[in-house]
């Protein structure tokens, strides 16, 4: 909670918001450092055979641009592969370029745009999808 408080602010999820992804049966990655500290998370929800959507993805700020958010996200499109889901959807915030980019090297393209996603700032969300090869 302490790294999503910090990352998202007023915007975070909930403790329960957690619980209920877990308790639904979602795909979680989470990663440590040496000392146990959860440095960068990942979610994805898988609604086979049709889609799954990633449901967060966060690293914590002194260990971004280190390739962490890269090898969270790619866990989780393994994950969708395996379970040969033909599409993987995720919401990303319209003024988050660094994520549009690293999603964009992953083949996510555009595909729709959530006017007022993300409350309470009333920030667009971008929709992108990927095909996956199955």
């Amino acid at each position: 909670m302490p790294l999503e408080e910090d990352l998202f602010g007023a915007e975070k999820w909930s403790e329960w918001m957690f619980w209920n992804e877990l308790a639904n049966g979602h795909y979680y990655r989470v990663a440590v450092d040496d000392d146990g500290t959860i440095v960068g998370y990942g979610g994805l929800a898988v609604n086979a055979p049709e889609e799954a959507w990633v449901q967060n993805l966060a690293v914590r700020r002194d260990a971004q641009r280190r390739g962490l958010g890269r090898l969270l996200l790619e866990d989780l499109l393994d994950r969708s592969e395996r379970h040969q889901v033909r599409k993987v959807l995720l919401e990303v915030a319209v003024d988050n370029e660094p994520a549009q980019k690293l999603y964009a090297t992953y083949g996510f393209e555009p595909l729709a745009v959530r006017r007022g996603y993300y409350q309470p700032s009333n920030t667009d969300a971008l929709v992108m999808v990927r095909e996956n090869a199955t």
